[in-house]
């Protein structure tokens, strides 16, 4: 069967990179792709490397031109999918790839994001440990799906084993990333520049005001955690694309050092795209560009008494686009790995 799709906010990064994915979908024909002031324009004039799609004309972004598909991706501002996403009933699967249904707390929702709450959508992570398994049960047969923030999902894959497992104390976490100014997406702004990233690297949203805080924060309680803390902060270095999460935790008591290795082992060594490197292997985000892939290095530091995971993602690709399409796929009943790769692109 192939499905018809549409995406809507396809002028941007994470709409530009939904299609690359799809374009090498043999189940997807993408029927139509949607914007707001580049509506009319042609596809090609906003993506030129997607060649393969330069037929395609950008529509306006309205519930009639999304209806009648049988996949919707929504790459649209956070707080812009909900008006779109209460029209679409009969679209058999919609895929939100901002934040409107990501939080299934009302108030964590108002504190970082402010007032339109939106109901939850299964959350489209599907390595995450939960109650029972992974994510990806929860996916099958999913018809209204919350594409992760990436910065959320890189953080959570890779302290969820250790939450799960027992091995880590989670009300004492620190978290720092490198990230690539793609994430804020195309919008003109002074500090996304490329004069102003060169050469330099700016942390921002710090002291707990990230709004992937209460994110990361309610995976980490599907995974065990009773109440997790972090102090989260992200600094934006001159790379377009990609994310290196270091992410600490105290050792929790009594725990041998073979006990964490195992935590991480047994959670992602029969995964595809979430992988655990050799011991005192590290991972670099240039090895991640274009590729569904997340690796993990795990380091235990037992001067400080602290386990030191870091983890290298496209934050385009297995950070949003990625994990959409492969929740997609999860959801239809299609391979998992459908359109995705493990490789990267190099130099």
């Amino acid at each position: 069967m192939t499905y018809s799709v549409a995406v809507s906010g396809a002028s941007g990064y994470a709409g530009g990179e939904i299609l690359r994915l799809l374009a090498q979908h043999p189940d997807a024909e993408i029927r139509t792709v949607t914007a707001h002031s580049s509506a009319g324009d042609p596809l090609i004039q906003h993506q030129p490397h997607l060649r393969s799609l330069r037929h395609l004309e950008l529509q306006p972004t309205t519930p009639e031109v999304l209806a009648g598909h049988d996949v919707v991706f929504l790459a649209l501002p956070h707080g812009q999918s909900g008006q779109y996403t209460h029209a679409l009933g009969d679209a058999a699967l919609v895929i939100d790839a901002g934040a409107d249904h990501r939080l299934t707390s009302e108030s964590d929702w108002n504190a970082f994001y402010g007032d339109g709450f939106n109901e939850p959508w299964t959350y489209g992570v599907p390595e995450l440990i939960v109650p029972g398994g992974k994510q990806r049960e929860v996916l099958r047969g999913a018809t209204r799906i919350a594409a992760p923030g990436c910065n959320a999902s890189t953080v959570s894959l890779s302290l969820a084993p250790g939450v799960a497992a027992g091995v880590i104390d989670s009300s004492d976490i620190v978290s720092v990333l490198a990230v690539g100014p793609s994430g804020a997406g195309k919008s003109l702004k002074t500090n996304l520049l490329g004069s102003e990233l060169m050469g330099t690297a700016t942390p921002y949203a710090v002291g707990g005001t990230h709004r992937h805080i209460p994110e990361i924060q309610q995976a980490l309680r599907a995974a065990g955690a009773t109440d997790p803390r972090i102090s989260f902060t992200p600094v934006l270095v001159p790379m377009a694309r990609g994310i290196l999460a270091t992410s600490t935790a105290p050792i929790a008591d009594g725990v041998t050092d073979a006990q964490i290795r195992d935590a991480w082992e047994a959670a992602y060594g029969d995964e595809i795209f979430v992988q655990l490197l050799p011991a005192g292997a590290m991972p670099r985000t240039a090895d991640v560009v274009g590729a569904n892939t997340a690796l993990i290095g795990l380091a235990i530091d037992r001067a400080a008494n602290r386990v030191v995971v870091v983890t290298a993602v496209d934050n385009l690709a297995k950070g949003t686009a990625g994990a959409a399409i492969q929740s997609m796929n999860i959801a239809l009943g299609l391979d998992e790995a459908t359109a995705l790769t493990v490789n990267g692109v190099a130099p």
